[in-house]
């Protein structure tokens, strides 16, 4: 059995997990608004997205992907390029949700675009990189890597089901009008920050 499995380890990893899905980032922002803009119900894909996404993108660089990332400065670069693209068109997107997304003239973002979006999401490759160097010793490979994916399964259910909530019960004060408007804004406002961060910062 790979120490991973270990029961100190499998606690400290879930907190670890826990901790990188709760806290503030680009997945938590964009649930919030989906949330407040399309209530609960509408942003499950966009939820289950990120659950599944993110686990996979942890299984794969547990796996080995991580080691060709860190060995290949031009492939951060462009991966940093990319994520900042789709960070601003994502940013604009929110910021220009109001009123009329709830009577169906935008969509929440659904279950693929979630799912595709962690591969170029800085906070998850960061998240990704720090667990496969401390909790992977490489004495069991699959299955470190199915233990590591099905414990960020568990602390992403917790955390984008949190996020949504929050997002659904503040868009009932928002209401929907202006100051929702200005909630998307400022939530793409955020948004955007992250992605300079990204290339700036990065």
């Amino acid at each position: 059995m790979p120490a991973v499995a270990s029961p100190d380890v499998l606690v400290a990893l879930f907190l670890f997990a826990f901790a990188a899905s709760v806290t503030p980032g680009p997945n938590n922002v964009m649930l919030a608004s989906s949330g407040a803009t399309f209530g609960l119900r509408r942003t499950v894909p966009h939820i289950l997205g990120i659950i599944v996404g993110f686990p996979l993108m942890v299984f794969s660089i547990t796996l080995g992907l991580g080691e060709v990332f860190r060995t290949q400065p031009a492939l951060q670069k462009a991966i940093a390029w990319i994520g900042f693209v789709v960070m601003m068109w994502l940013a604009w997107r929110i910021a220009r949700q109001h009123a009329t997304a709830s009577k169906g003239a935008s969509e929440p973002l659904g279950f693929l675009g979630a799912a595709l979006f962690q591969w170029v999401n800085p906070k998850a490759w960061v998240a990704c990189i720090a667990v496969a160097a401390t909790y992977a010793t490489g004495a069991a490979p699959l299955a470190e890597a199915i233990i590591i994916a099905l414990v960020f399964v568990v602390a992403g259910s917790l955390s984008c089901t949190t996020w949504a909530g929050f997002g659904a019960a503040l868009g009932r004060f928002l209401g929907d009008g202006w100051r929702l408007s200005a909630f998307n804004g400022t939530m793409g406002a955020l948004l955007a920050l992250s992605a300079l961060w990204l290339v700036i910062g990065g």
